[in-house]
């Protein structure tokens, strides 16, 4: 009688060890999916890091490579004309108008901002243009469309570069 007793014992811990090794199983996959769902989509909301070494190895200078976030210390603001142009679509049928001003690196640029002012208008056409709706809709698309306005245009200056880009008026139809 006395070893029934401790044989159905021995059963009931067994089956509770099973029961903790599941649940720790479970609790690492579900981790592990955590972390790998983590990784994939945030990949893919910064791709800052990729285009700034490719910067570094075209030669450009580091302060010419990234958009000043300083808000503090704005510098020469260089206003431009709105744009109106057609974003990549399947029906084509979206409109993105876009107003913004340029923040320059010192006044001295805005001699070659005027010289310029086609080369860097086509430039800002274009890049709006290539965009689909679901690129500019989010916070993060706009912010993605400035770093990239702002590293083609600092591309064929020569007096300074851009530091920032403002929208001033950003409308999607």
């Amino acid at each position: 009688m006395a070893e029934e007793k401790t044989e159905g014992t021995e059963k009931k811990s067994g089956g509770n060890m099973v029961l903790i090794i599941i649940v720790a199983l479970l609790v690492l996959l579900l981790a592990g999916g955590g972390l790998a769902a983590y990784l994939l989509l945030g990949s893919g909301d910064s791709p800052q890091p990729q285009t700034q070494q490719a910067q570094s190895a075209g030669g450009g200078s580091s302060a010419s490579a990234t958009r000043s976030t300083n808000l503090l210390s704005i510098g020469p603001v260089y206003p431009m004309d709105a744009f109106i142009v057609n974003l990549l679509s399947e029906s084509g049928s979206r409109y993105l108008k876009v107003s913004l001003d340029i923040e320059l690196s010192s006044s001295k640029l805005a001699a070659e901002m005027d010289a310029k002012r086609s080369v860097v208008r086509d430039i800002i056409i274009r890049t709006l243009s290539s965009k689909t709706f679901e690129e500019v809709s989010t916070f993060k698309g706009k912010e993605r469309l400035k770093d990239e306005v702002v590293t083609r245009i600092n591309e064929v200056l020569a007096d300074g570069h851009v530091r920032n880009i403002f929208f001033t008026d950003f409308v999607v139809q």
